[in-house]
C-alpha cells in the first residue's frame, strides 16, 4: 500500500501539537500545550444573536453558494481596520480564507516548487513546516533576536537565493517577539532590493497588550502577502481568516483556492460580518487584552519563582505564548516525560525547528488557563526541571 502514496506524504508527519493534545485529555493534566484563546473571551451571546439575524433576513442567500473572494461587506470592514493600522488596501485586494491556516498552504501552492529554498526564522510557527513541507522545499532559517531576525544572517540567505521568507513579526508563535520599528524597516529594505516574496503572518497583531502598536511589513514591502485571522479576536471554531495580496498574486491565489474548497463558509462569513457591524468589536478586543495581559504576567511571575536560575523566558507584549530556553545539554522531548508524571504538559521546541535543533527550548500558552492552574502548572513544571537537572549533566549557573 505504501508505493500508492505520493513522495510528499514521507518527508511530512503529524502535527506535534494534535498529538500531545490527545496526551493531555486527563483532566488533571494542566496543559500549556495547544494555541488556545480562552473560551471566556468568546462572544457567544453576540454571535448566536447575529446567526439569528442573518437567517431571518437572508437566510436563503446566506445558505447558498458565493463568491471565492467572500463576502465583499466583510472584505470591506478588513480594509477599515487596516487603514486605522497605516495599511491602504482594497478590499479587491482580501481574499476571505478558511482560516489564516489555509492562506499559508495557498501560498505554498502558488509559489513553491520542489527544491526551492523557502526562509523561515529559527524557531518557526511548526504548521507552517507542515504546511510548506508538502510542497518539498530546502528550509533555510535565521535565527531570532530579542527585537527580531538578525539580519546579517537574513541578508546572507538572500545573497544566496531564496524564493519566499515566511515571518511572525507580531508576538511570534512561538516565542512571542515582536519584531522593532527598526527591524520593520531593515527587512523591508531588504527583501525588497532582492525582489523575495515575503509572507507575513499575522494572526496575533491586534492583541497587543503592551507597548506601541506597530505597522505591519506589508505597508513597506512591495511584493508581499499579509495572513489575518479572526481566531484570536472572533472564535477559532468559525476557521475564518483571510489573506492580502496584490492583484498579480491574488490572481494566482484565486485558482489556488477554487481548485481547493471554492469558497470559504459562506454563512460564516455573514454571521461575522454581522457581528463586527453590530456590536463594539474594539470594546471585545479590549476585554480580551486584559485578560491575556493578566495571564501573562500570572505566568512570568510564576516562572520566577518556581524555574531554577539559569532557565530563560521571553516576555511578551502580545499574543498568546512565551519561549523557555533551558541549560545547553538539556532536552525538552526527555523533559515533557518528566512534566507528564507532574501532571503538566507543553511543547518542547525542536518541533519549531526547520533545522532540528532547539533540544533545550519549549513553548508555554498562557491564554486558557486561569491563574490558579498557572501558578499551580509552572509550579509543577519547576520541580520536573528539577528533576530532570538531578540526573543530568547539566550545569545551570
Amino acid at each position: 500500500m505504501n508505493s500508492n502514496f505520493a513522495d510528499r506524504m514521507g518527508s511530512v508527519h503529524k502535527s506535534f501539537i494534535r498529538e500531545i493534545l490527545k496526551v493531555t485529555q486527563d483532566p488533571s493534566i494542566i496543559s500549556f500545550g495547544g494555541g488556545l484563546p480562552n473560551p471566556a473571551s468568546f462572544p457567544v451571546l453576540e454571535i448566536s444573536q447575529a446567526a439569528e439575524a442573518v437567517l431571518r433576513e437572508s437566510g436563503e442567500d446566506a445558505l447558498q453558494y458565493s463568491t471565492t473572494e467572500g463576502y465583499r461587506p466583510l472584505r470591506e470592514i478588513i480594509a477599515q481596520r487596516y487603514a486605522r493600522r497605516g495599511l491602504k488596501v482594497s478590499p479587491d485586494d482580501i481574499l476571505i480564507t478558511s482560516g489564516s491556516q489555509q492562506g499559508i498552504d495557498l501560498t505554498g501552492k502558488v509559489f513553491i516548487n520542489k527544491g526551492d529554498r523557502v526562509l523561515v526564522e529559527r524557531p518557526t510557527y511548526l504548521a507552517t513546516l507542515q504546511a510548506y513541507g508538502l510542497y518539498e522545499p530546502q528550509f533555510r532559517s535565521i535565527p531570532l533576536m530579542e527585537d527580531g531576525p538578525d539580519l546579517a544572517a537574513l541578508e546572507r540567505e538572500l545573497d544566496a537565493g531564496v524564493k519566499m521568507y515566511y515571518a511572525v513579526p507580531n508576538f511570534q508563535n512561538p516565542t512571542g517577539i515582536t519584531y522593532s520599528r527598526r527591524k520593520r524597516q531593515d527587512v523591508a529594505r531588504l527583501l525588497n532590493d532582492y525582489g523575495v516574496v515575503f509572507v507575513e503572518d499575522d494572526p496575533y497583531g491586534e492583541i497587543r497588550f503592551m507597548g506601541e502598536d506597530l505597522p505591519p511589513v506589508k505597508s513597506m514591502t512591495e511584493n508581499s502577502v499579509l495572513l489575518g485571522s479572526f481566531s484570536k479576536i472572533v472564535s477559532p471554531g468559525m476557521r475564518l481568516g483571510w489573506l492580502v495580496a496584490p492583484p498579480e498574486i491574488m490572481d494566482k491565489v484565486i485558482v489556488a483556492k477554487q481548485a481547493t474548497d471554492l469558497h470559504t463558509n459562506y454563512f460564516i462569513q455573514r454571521v461575522v460580518h454581522r457581528y463586527m457591524a453590530d456590536n463594539d468589536v474594539d470594546a471585545h478586543i479590549g476585554k480580551i487584552k486584559a485578560l491575556y495581559r493578566e495571564q501573562r504576567d500570572a505566568m512570568v511571575a510564576a516562572i520566577g519563582r518556581h524555574f531554577p536560575e539559569g532557565v530563560q523566558c521571553t516576555k511578551p507584549e502580545g499574543g498568546m505564548f512565551l519561549w523557555v530556553t533551558l541549560p545547553e545539554g538539556f532536552s525538552s522531548v526527555e523533559l515533557f516525560d518528566t512534566a507528564i508524571k507532574e501532571r503538566v504538559a507543553f511543547v518542547p521546541g525542536r518541533a519549531f525547528f526547520a533545522d532540528g535543533s532547539g533540544d533545550n527550548t519549549l513553548r508555554l500558552n498562557y491564554t486558557n488557563s486561569t491563574a490558579g492552574a498557572i501558578e499551580a502548572g509552572i509550579e509543577r513544571l519547576g520541580n520536573a526541571i528539577r528533576r530532570q537537572l538531578a540526573g543530568s549533566a547539566c550545569v545551570v549557573r
